[in-house]
């Protein structure tokens, strides 16, 4: 007979999912009650005036999606893109790719912006690449690249949008609540995000938000949004702000009891103060990894404090390093995904993971697992130098 799953207590510091809050945890157990209860509907409320406190924007289309971030990817590109559009997509990394997908699927042209992993967005590539394709309406582009940890100006691509008539659809999932994401002040157009990463919240939701220039442009389709479920005009008869809600779909009751206690959170410890200590604590991890004789594949100025891809040393084993990370240690670490396979590690420093205890317990566990290994490191360096940055 099957017994029940009782999972190990693991350190998730790799890309997402990030550790959860025995806070989020014990709002998930709260009694469920109907998704078209009054109670429930103010929750609903409640939720969207959250998420634009962290997405900071006005916008009335901000809801959250009832599916991962890849769901919320989606929902931006087949309300957005019609047949025939031509639309400027940038990619970089892994992420870039799915958005040329989304297009292709939506029947629409990708004209392609590609820039080397581990290096952000051109800007002036995307330039010249609305003066060779001006009528391209759209421009899509990732924030903080999950798979690279790298950084591009999303303020200067969603201006360059603007500028040539286009709107912007910005994948947000990793940067949200972790690095500044200032929706109305980069005049952004469609922004999905992830609920599993810097807001600390269980895998499944994806928060998203509309200007309201992506609204008219939704409304003024020619015909119907390819997909019943993601169609933005009929989930806003539910997640709309009347009184009476319009039936669509039976939504995640408990997920988003879990994802209200994760924004409550976020407002209380307040956005500068998130960043500022999600910036800490990447400073004090580089300070260690590279004492210890590491170093890094991003240059400083592109990093995600986030996340954070380290080159793996020549002659270690990869896949032994991380197996031992999560056997012995209860650690895991995120492998190099794409053209970076094998080439790095992504340690994540996301939402509740993000704490100088979980620097420090990672700086250790590594060095040791290093060390059996035989790789050339400088033992004993690490602790010190991130400490220095801790008391700084």
């Amino acid at each position: 007979m099957t017994s029940s799953f009782f999972p190990p207590q693991r350190t998730l510091m790799g890309p997402g999912p990030s550790d959860v809050s025995p806070r989020v945890l014990g709002a998930l157990s709260r009694p469920t009650i109907g998704h078209l209860d009054p109670l429930f509907v103010q929750l609903m409320d409640e939720i969207k005036e959250l998420l634009q406190y962290a997405f900071q924007t006005e916008n009335a289309l901000t809801l959250p999606i009832s599916a991962p971030g890849s769901a919320g990817m989606e929902a931006c590109f087949v309300n957005l893109v019609s047949p025939g559009d031509t639309v400027i997509v940038c990619q970089n990394g892994v992420f870039g790719g799915r958005m040329k997908e989304n297009v292709e699927r939506c029947g629409g042209t990708a004209v392609m912006v590609e820039d080397a992993w581990g290096e952000p967005v051109s800007t002036d590539k995307v330039r010249a690449a609305f003066a060779e394709h001006p009528q391209a309406s759209l421009l899509a582009f990732v924030h903080a690249e999950t798979s690279t940890g790298v950084r591009s100006d999303a303020q200067a691509l969603c201006a360059l949008a603007r500028e040539n008539g286009a709107l912007s659809i910005v994948d947000a999932v990793t940067s949200l609540a972790g690095i500044e994401v200032k929706v109305d002040a980069w005049g952004a157009d469609a922004v999905y995000s992830g609920t599993q990463k810097c807001l600390s919240c269980i895998p499944g939701i994806s928060p998203v938000t509309f200007s309201q220039r992506a609204v008219e442009r939704i409304q003024n389709r020619s015909h119907k949004v390819q997909s019943w479920f993601l169609d933005m005009q009929l989930v806003m008869g539910y997640w709309g702000g009347s009184a009476k809600r319009a039936y669509h779909h039976t939504a995640p009751v408990n997920d988003l009891y879990a994802l209200h206690e994760s924004l409550v959170m976020l407002q209380e410890e307040g956005l500068e103060a998130a960043f500022a200590r999600h910036l800490r604590n990447h400073r004090a991890l580089v300070a260690g990894l590279e004492a210890m004789g590491l170093s890094m594949a991003v240059a400083a100025e592109h990093r995600l404090p986030q996340l954070n891809a380290v080159n793996i040393p020549a002659g270690v084993d990869d896949g032994a390093v991380r197996a031992a990370l999560l056997n012995d240690y209860d650690l895991e670490i995120g492998a190099g995904l794409g053209a970076l396979a094998g080439k790095t590690w992504r340690i994540g420093l996301m939402g509740s993971a993000s704490t100088e205890r979980n620097v420090v317990y990672c700086l250790t566990a590594l060095e040791a697992v290093l060390s059996r290994q035989g790789a050339s490191i400088k033992k004993g360096a690490a602790l010190d130098a991130a400490s220095a940055v801790f008391s700084a």
